[in-house]
């Protein structure tokens, strides 16, 4: 196990962002991109840090990125620690497994969702308008049935509070058309991609999203890609139409605040143990099977 981290304070180096889970450090030519153990729900970010979490999404987004080279560019340049700039090398042993060493690019305005089953918002929607970001689907769909063909639903980024769903034809308008139908396309390409082969590892990816950005005129797969949390993966041995489905992502935690009845308001409540320790395994679990070898 690595050691848990929930901040970075590198002073080497100027810090650009702190979010949620991800603290990105200018290095010049190229970001330091460090995927931190932090841990939110219901737009709060947790006391508790959760063992490893970090370096299953920094790993798990290269191998995807590894996978998907052909179909898209992305923004590795390494995750090696030999590649750490030298007044870098000290904080080795915090930033291994948990750093992408990145391409800058221009990112675009834009999240870039595919739903490859009605589950969560989709299906709110389509329970009251027949529709999912406006676009119809066939009658009589229960929860979490696969959809006809995946679907680009596209929100925009919010730098506060909620993203909003935006329509196809509103991406368009903010992108221009031409790079539009790279986003979508490109999205679209990798979810089918990831999710064949996903389904051979015993895992369904229901829905995923996708960050873009443009160095020059090359489109640039970004930030993390397909883990648990970008993306619903559910087990394909326990699904079953009709429900929802059991999770490998927060849904411990979730399950955890809601019991308790937290209002969603500070003061935000420290997880127990075996909160922990269920999320925990349950993003190594997502991370062994997809990939088929041990955490390192």
């Amino acid at each position: 196990m690595h050691p848990v981290v929930t901040r970075t304070d590198f002073s080497e180096v100027p810090l650009v962002s702190r979010g949620k889970v991800r603290d990105i450090y200018d290095l010049g030519e190229h970001l330091l991109i460090v995927s931190t153990d932090r841990i939110s729900a219901f737009d709060h970010v947790l006391p508790n840090g959760i063992p490893d979490k970090g370096v299953v999404l920094n790993l798990l987004s290269d191998f995807w990125f590894s996978r998907t080279h052909s179909l898209v560019k992305n923004h590795v340049v390494s995750v090696d620690v030999a590649d750490l700039p030298a007044s870098l090398q000290k904080h080795r042993d915090a930033l291994e497994g948990r750093f992408t060493l990145a391409r800058k690019a221009a990112m675009l305005p834009v999240e870039c969702i595919v739903r490859g089953y009605i589950t969560g918002s989709g299906w709110n929607d389509y329970k009251k308008t027949g529709t999912i970001a406006g676009m119809p689907l066939p009658a009589g769909l229960v929860e979490s049935d696969r959809l006809p063909e995946p679907l680009f639903t596209p929100s925009t980024k919010a730098e506060s509070g909620h993203d909003e769903n935006i329509s196809y034809e509103q991406s368009a308008a903010l992108l221009g058309r031409p790079l539009a139908e790279r986003v979508r396309d490109a999205s679209i390409a990798v979810y089918r991609h990831a999710a064949a082969y996903a389904l051979t590892r015993g895992i369904i990816i229901a829905d995923t999203k996708f960050e873009f950005g443009l160095i020059g005129d090359d489109l640039i797969l970004a930030d993390e890609v397909l883990t648990p949390d970008s993306s619903r993966f559910w087990p394909a041995d326990a699904y079953a139409p009709g429900r929802s489905q059991p999770s490998f992502d927060k849904q411990y935690v979730r399950d955890y605040l809601l019991g308790i009845q937290w209002n969603k308001e500070p003061p935000i409540p420290t997880l127990p143990d075996d909160v922990v320790t269920g999320t925990a395994s349950k993003y190594r679990e997502a991370y062994e099977r997809l990939t088929g070898t041990p955490l390192p």
